[in-house]
């Protein structure tokens, strides 16, 4: 059994962000001491590493709910799984593509500029817009 501490570092999930996902209802509060500290084991951490790997994917915490009651309930529905990651592939697209547009933009306002100008053609390009 660990502390919250020592399944903080095995999770890599931070000792905050633990009791956030436990106060939103994202991981159920884990069993107590007798002197009321947290008690984390192998299931809890494992529940909290695949949160982190869903987190650094992008994943929602609606999403993480999701994947969760899936793995735990549903340990052969890959199909559900898919459709999930497919939605979430396609908005992490989108927003690529909307990156890209933005990073054009700036770059034209950035190549606009004339170092020691008093009249600034960045500002004035922001202005007109």
């Amino acid at each position: 059994m660990a502390s919250i501490g020592e399944a903080a570092r095995a999770s890599g999930i931070a000792v905050e962000t633990i009791r956030y996902y436990e106060r939103a209802g994202v991981v159920p509060p884990p069993p107590r001491s007798a002197s009321g500290r947290r008690v984390y084991g192998r299931v809890e951490i494992g529940r909290l590493a695949m949160i982190r790997r869903c987190r650094d994917l992008g994943f929602t915490l609606a999403d993480v709910r999701v994947l969760l009651a899936l793995a735990a309930d549903h340990p052969a529905a890959c199909a559900e799984v898919k459709a999930l990651a497919e939605g979430h592939l396609a908005e992490v697209r989108h927003k690529q593509r909307d990156l890209a547009a933005l990073e054009r933009a700036l770059a034209g306002l950035v190549a606009g500029c004339a170092d020691g100008n008093r009249s600034c053609p960045a500002l004035r390009a922001l202005a007109e817009s």
